[in-house]
């Protein structure tokens, strides 16, 4: 009776299966088609795992088959499965006791934060999130663990809190925060008032419109933040030491992928104006340039001369606040363009952000002080009376 039930149902699942593929072939639009693909996926195959789980009389794996099932169920519902890979990548990425092993998973779910990003039709934090938050964050956590040294765990002290204690404490205070603010915001949305004034925002990118021109400030403070992270690097120690010589397959990978990451960089800071991209894009893609050279082998990532080096640190806020200082001077408030120099404006400011936001950024992959970073840059050679005479 059992081995009929079966036979039934795995009959019946092929059945499921034959109309998807005719559906496939002679529905006539896409969504019909897909629709029909769906109950194969998803009808047809149920009740082909049951029949089989019915003729192999195991519970282990019968409930092996409804595993496949639901992963093929969640596969085809694509939110949901990003939504439990990106908390588990989570989880996984905290929990873990291995460092490597969590920045690995940290890498890993940047990447998928950034999928994410882009499948709520967010393009520039895509971007931003792959570019920053997975690469170059990346970079720098796995560059610090490689000089790792085992450290002795200290005793925990009778009246120290739990660690999932304080966890727990942090997660229901940032949630009581969390609620607070959604009900003390202003119902008003300002994406109507920020795409009313883009036509004389200088730009076509609305993204671009709030950081360069509506809340500059806000991208001067994030420039002189970078700034300050990067000179606390600075002031721990000399740079690590350089890695062996790349070896050929390495070496044609560098040879091809750091001019297109320059390209590339290039390509983001022009289009941000009018599409997905930006300073910030750009300058991480050009730090990503100095990561592959420095693992190719050069000590200095292709930095340039520390005088100069020293200047492109500083050239973003330099220029902002040259800018500001200039629309002052033509009869404006600080940081507010006039509608003809906006896109000219924009444009100066995102250049020079994106050269210092990669210079921060490589030195700070490189972890301190380049060669010759104290030394003076010139020395006047000392001459006494009597060497003149």
């Amino acid at each position: 009776m059992i081995d009929a039930v079966a036979i039934a149902l795995i009959m019946l699942g092929l059945v499921f299966f034959i109309a998807g593929s005719v559906g496939l072939l002679r529905l006539p639009d896409l969504h019909s088609r897909l629709h029909a693909l769906t109950k194969a996926d998803n009808l047809g195959l149920g009740l082909l795992v049951a029949g089989v789980a019915l003729l192999e009389r195991s519970v282990v794996e019968a409930l092996q088959l409804l595993l496949v099932w639901l992963l093929v169920l969640a596969a085809s519902a694509v939110d949901l499965t990003l939504a439990s890979l990106l908390l588990g990548l989570a989880a996984a990425a905290t929990l873990t006791r291995d460092l490597k092993r969590g920045v690995v998973l940290f890498i890993a779910f940047g990447l998928l934060l950034a999928v994410v990003w882009a499948r709520l039709r967010a393009p520039d934090l895509a971007l931003a999130e792959a570019a920053i938050g997975a690469g170059v964050a990346g970079a720098l956590l796995l560059a610090a663990l490689r000089n790792e040294v085992a450290i002795e765990q200290p005793r925990p002290s009778p009246v120290a809190v739990p660690p999932r204690a304080l966890d727990m404490l942090i997660l229901v205070l940032g949630a009581t925060m969390a609620l607070e603010a959604f009900r003390a915001a202003d119902p008003a949305r300002l994406a109507s008032q920020a795409y009313a004034a883009l036509d004389t925002s200088g730009v076509s990118n609305p993204v671009t419109a709030v950081l360069l021109n509506y809340r500059a400030y806000d991208t001067l403070l994030e420039l002189a933040v970078i700034l300050a992270a990067v000179l606390g690097v600075l002031s721990l120690a000399p740079a690590q030491a350089a890695f062996r010589p790349a070896g050929p397959v390495l070496s044609s990978l560098v040879r091809w992928l750091v001019p297109l990451l320059i390209v590339t960089s290039g390509y983001l800071l022009w289009v941000g104006g009018h599409a997905p991209g930006g300073a910030f894009q750009a300058g991480a893609t050009l730090a990503a340039a100095a990561v592959l050279l420095r693992l190719g082998g050069m000590s200095r990532a292709g930095l340039p001369g520390n005088a100069m080096l020293r200047g492109v640190l500083g050239l973003g806020i330099a220029v902002l606040c040259a800018v500001g200082l200039l629309v002052v001077l033509a009869g404006q408030s600080v940081l507010q363009y006039p509608p003809a120099w906006a896109g000219g404006l924009i444009l100066l400011i995102e250049t020079a952000a994106t050269l210092s936001i990669a210079a921060a950024l490589a030195l700070a992959y490189l972890g301190g002080r380049p060669q010759g970073w104290d030394q003076t840059t010139a020395q006047m050679p000392s001459t006494s009376r009597g060497d003149t005479a």
